[in-house]
């Protein structure tokens, strides 16, 4: 049923009703479960991580299906940007630290968690902050450890795909680790990307709400063919080819 249907506003209460409760459940109740693992660290941690995230998805209503497989050890995962929600997808499928806005550690819940999962914080503007998160990453990947990042730079509207800035595949170049390019697709066919988008000055929280009554859907999270850079023309040739495979899965949804 669309969501113009008269019927909506009250299959989204409905919605509300059930989920409500689910959403306290798995926040008070399997929430701490998740936090003792993450104390232990290594394979339980991420595995917990994996399996909260997945957890949450089913409260939004959100069927994620996979296609491909992640690459093992210390790989730079790139994926298109549509809203918080992007990095719980890529989470119940493989354990990355992401490079996130530093204004995410102040969201409830998602910045906790963000912060638990390893996650490179950086701030926006900061020549300084953008370096040290560089140099991070490149350590990372030469340790073995995933990072990931969205190379458009921010969340978009979901209607086209941004430009990848290329200095973000920088570290992998140094680092010599491959690159993983993943789509992520919202609805059968991605129709749902911009439902899945903040509206124009929607905060977090008014975006996490508004999701919670949305309609079940699938939420496709796609691992492509990596990429070497010795293969390519460095770093913009690497950006290139990300953004072609990412748009290419996008477009065959």
């Amino acid at each position: 049923m669309s969501a113009t249907s008269p019927a909506e506003p009250l299959l989204r209460a409905l919605r509300y009703l059930y989920r409500l409760p689910m959403l306290a459940w798995h926040v008070l109740v399997h929430l701490p479960v998740v936090m003792v693992l993450m104390v232990r660290g290594g394979a339980p941690a991420h595995a917990a991580i994996r399996w909260w995230a997945r957890g949450l998805l089913r409260v939004f209503g959100m069927r994620v299906e996979r296609q491909g497989t992640p690459l093992a050890g210390g790989t730079l995962f790139v994926a298109n940007h549509i809203s918080w929600i992007d990095i719980i997808a890529l989470h119940s499928q493989h354990m990355m630290g992401f490079i996130a806005k530093s204004e995410i550690r102040d969201w409830p819940l998602v910045g906790w968690l963000t912060a638990q999962a390893e996650t490179i914080f950086l701030r926006r503007g900061n020549a300084d902050s953008l370096g040290q998160v560089m140099g991070e990453m490149r350590e990372r990947l030469r340790a073995g450890r995933a990072v990931a990042a969205f190379p458009e730079g921010g969340t978009r509207d979901g209607t086209a795909l941004g430009v990848f800035h290329a200095r973000i595949f920088t570290a992998a170049v140094e680092a010599d680790a491959p690159v993983q390019p993943v789509a992520l697709c919202y609805g059968t066919g991605c129709e749902a990307q911009p439902i899945v988008a903040f509206a124009p000055r929607e905060s977090f929280m008014a975006n996490f709400v508004r999701l919670l009554g949305e309609p079940a859907r699938p939420a496709r999270v796609c691992f492509l063919e990596p990429i070497l850079h010795t293969e390519h023309a460095g770093r913009r040739g690497i950006a290139h080819t990300a953004r072609e495979r990412v748009a290419q899965a996008m477009a065959a949804a």
